[in-house]
């Protein structure tokens, strides 16, 4: 179903998605690795990435931290 979020909106609309996981990784969540890739495609082709490094807040400031 996200393929055909993706695939309506393309060239028509804008889309902001949020992921922990590198583009290599999605064959693996959507269980096709040619879907995977055509959103990729999509994506990218007039798409803006942006990376954040660094520590996590959430994780930082977790109430269940490890000890």
């Amino acid at each position: 179903m996200l393929f055909r979020v993706i695939a309506d909106s393309y060239e028509s609309r804008s889309l902001v998605i949020t992921t922990n996981l590198e583009f290599s990784k999605w064959g693996t969540v959507f269980t096709d690795d040619q879907m995977a890739a055509a959103m990729i495609d999509r994506l990218a082709h007039h798409g803006h990435l942006l990376v954040f490094e660094g520590e996590s807040y959430r994780m930082k400031h977790a109430l269940m931290k490890e000890r």
